[in-house]
């Protein structure tokens, strides 16, 4: 479920801002016409198959000039702290040009995204890249039905197991980065594991301290833009629950006619109200200025309000077919993550389902969950006091960094992209920021 969408990738050199200091070592070694190794790298594929526990799935032919693109599977631990609970493989993708080169490595928190888009830092440094599947995600599945080692911890520990491994074949400088939940678990596997990395740039990851105290979430979604603009997605909130016959049939009629089911949220009626209480949230995560005339006003049809609800909210998304797919981001938002909350109260004549958006509503009720209320507040504590060579970048117009991260270690900041959203990157930073931003992640890399 995105609630914190992963941010966009970047597809080539020429999407990355051009900066004094980083213009020469953005520069990828070029390769010949016909898309093959550079000298000194034919036998890369043999060093990965020769690396323990790793098995070379596939080498793809859809790289960009000056890369290979190879989708691996790694042997790990299911309980890092306990050998007799089994393995599982977990997909990780790699996008190599060089081995002296610098390595980035990409957090997804979800499942690998099989495209070769290289994140901003890689692109920045000319830099390889791993991309490593969260545990429970895609094809990185433990056995069984429970989620018991689906963990802040575990992850972390399987990055740190990628990093022993892969510094076998790239020694140099390692930067790592993700976005939203990615983000988190680039943070997360610092705090376990602070010294596998040289730096760690992280775009719009929101740190929900205590999941008790929700209400910074609310301020910020009522103050965000212009109070017209707020008050308009509002009354398009209320004009779907007031309609909510006619397109919760329209709903169920879709679902129908793909075969498709809501038996893990209950009800398309109870999918139908997420989706409503959701949009709000998810509207002002990802809009943009353009966005904001095309809310449906008081004379929308109820086709037009639908549309709409659907772009925004993804009304696909609480269907079982998807829903079931994200469980897994569900039940750690539910039992470490926390999550956030949205204004209610011009629509709560109109609410009939129990619990809202809370992360129970979208976890099958077979599986138990116990909120741990010590894991936030631990990783803050970290970052507060000792995460260093840490940049985080996020938009100001994004309600999903409410609550954010206060790094205070040596060498650490936090950068603010005036407007931004959910996607901010360093590119729409300030100038000033920007330079700073890359300044720092030139550094880290060994290029300043």
């Amino acid at each position: 479920m995105r609630v914190w969408t992963r941010r966009r990738l970047l597809t080539s050199a020429a999407s990355a801002i051009p900066a004094a200091g980083l213009a020469a070592t953005a520069a990828v070694p070029a390769r010949a016409a016909t898309g093959g190794p550079r000298s000194g790298d034919d036998d890369i594929a043999t060093a990965l198959r020769a690396l323990p526990g790793l098995r070379l799935i596939e080498e793809r032919q859809d790289a960009e000039p000056g890369y290979r693109h190879f989708v691996l599977g790694l042997r790990q631990p299911v309980d890092h702290t306990n050998p007799a609970a089994g393995t599982f493989e977990q997909r990780v993708t790699l996008l190599h040009t060089a081995a002296e080169r610098p390595m980035v490595l990409f957090s997804t928190g979800y499942h690998a995204v099989l495209t070769p888009r290289r994140t901003e830092p890689a692109v920045l440094l000319g830099a390889n890249q791993l991309q490593v599947e969260h545990r429970y995600f895609g094809t990185s599945r433990p056995a069984g039905t429970g989620y018991a080692h689906l963990t802040i911890r575990q992850a972390a520990d399987d990055h740190h197991r990628v990093v022993r491994l892969f510094r076998r074949l790239y020694p140099g400088a390692w930067i790592s980065t993700g976005s939203s939940k990615g983000g988190m678990a680039s943070v997360y596997h610092r705090r376990f594991h602070p010294h596998d990395v040289d730096g760690t740039v992280v775009y719009g990851a929101p740190n929900n301290v205590d999941d008790r105290e929700d209400s910074a979430y609310v301020r910020f979604l009522e103050t965000v833009g212009t109070a017209p603009d707020r008050e308009a997605v509002k009354a398009a909130q209320r004009q779907m629950l007031l309609r909510r016959a006619e397109m919760v049939a329209r709903y169920e009629a879709w679902a129908t006619a793909r075969g498709d089911t809501f038996r893990i949220i209950g009800s398309a009626d109870q999918a139908f109200e997420i989706a409503v209480l959701r949009v709000l949230f998810m509207f002002w995560q990802r809009s943009t200025p353009a966005d904001l005339a095309a809310i449906p006003g008081p004379e929308a049809s109820t086709d037009e309000l639908y549309a709409w609800l659907d772009e925004w909210a993804g009304l696909s998304l609480y269907a079982d077919t998807a829903a079931r797919q994200y469980v897994p981001y569900w039940y750690q938002i539910g039992t470490q993550l926390g999550y956030g909350d949205v204004p209610t109260a011009h629509v709560a004549d109109q609410l009939r389902h129990p619990g809202g958006i809370a992360a129970r509503n979208f976890v099958p009720r077979d599986i138990p969950m116990v909120f741990d209320t010590t894991a936030m507040p631990d990783i803050d504590r970290w970052v507060r006091r000792r995460g260093s060579r840490m940049l985080f970048v996020y938009g100001t117009q994004d309600p999903s960094v409410a609550e954010h991260f206060h790094p205070g270690g040596a060498d650490s900041r936090v950068l603010w992209a005036p407007g931004g959203n959910h996607g901010a990157d360093i590119v729409d930073l300030s100038p000033a920021d920007r330079a700073s931003a890359q300044e720092a992640l030139s550094r880290w890399a060994g290029q300043g």
